[in-house]
């Protein structure tokens, strides 16, 4: 009987405890007014605003690098173009200075070869008059 005396006393507590700890529920979750809202919108725009930025410059980048990279491979066919022009007259010099070449271009212009081909000296001394002094 003891129980019953106090079963409106537990019940009437178990309504204020589940009403103080809804209200306490309540007050955890803050109160969102116009200023917060207008906070999130400038942050979110900021976000997007830094994004986009970042993109762009990113796009710019790699323009950039496609440019360079062009101008790199003509560069380089360029490089080739003369390497092999070089070893064109590189070829030419030599044909030219060849000993069959030279002395073909010595008989045009009138040159004989010698029969008796005559060495110098040059470290022994001459006398002005033309022979060799002894010494």
């Amino acid at each position: 009987m003891a129980m019953t005396s106090f079963a409106p006393a537990i019940s009437r507590s178990r309504e204020i405890l589940a009403e103080k700890s809804s209200q306490v529920a309540l007050k955890l979750v803050p109160d969102i007014s116009a200023g917060k809202q207008a906070d999130r919108k400038f942050f979110a725009l900021i976000v997007s605003a830094i994004g986009i930025v970042g993109l762009l410059s990113l796009l710019v980048i790699n323009t950039m690098l496609a440019q360079d990279a062009f101008k790199l491979s003509h560069l380089k066919y360029e490089v080739k173009t003369l390497s092999d022009q070089r070893e064109a007259i590189a070829r030419q010099i030599d044909k030219q200075s060849s000993p069959e070449a030279l002395a073909k271009a010595a008989i045009a212009l009138g040159m004989k070869p010698s029969d008796a081909p005559t060495f110098l000296n040059l470290n022994s001394p001459i006398n002005p008059q033309g022979s060799k002094s002894n010494g």
